[in-house]
């Protein structure tokens, strides 16, 4: 199985750095106010995949901390378990 798993790396590696290599043409960003960047395309699409990830992750933080607060709440509220009753007549070994 980690063969499998090493062998799926090497080849997103792979796929990536094909992938940059195809796209290395220089590209011109446009912000406001006749502002530009010029990068290469793989740098300007890593760029964009890495905000949107950060975005996202943001974006579910909240629902996060909602449900920690939930478990929480759940937790304060279980009763703890009781432990098991000593036995009455114990057995000796004889010592």
């Amino acid at each position: 199985m980690r063969f499998l798993v090493w062998l799926l790396r090497a080849f997103l590696f792979f796929a990536l750095f094909a992938f940059a290599l195809n796209n290395s043409q220089e590209v011109q960003v446009r912000w406001f106010f006749g502002h530009d960047w010029r990068s290469p395309l793989v740098i300007v699409v890593l760029i964009a995949f890495g905000l949107g990830c950060a975005v996202g992750v943001l974006a579910m933080v909240p629902a996060w901390w909602k449900h920690r607060r939930q478990a929480q709440r759940r937790d304060d509220a279980t009763p703890a378990a009781p432990s098991a009753p000593e036995p009455l007549n114990p057995i000796r070994d004889g010592l």
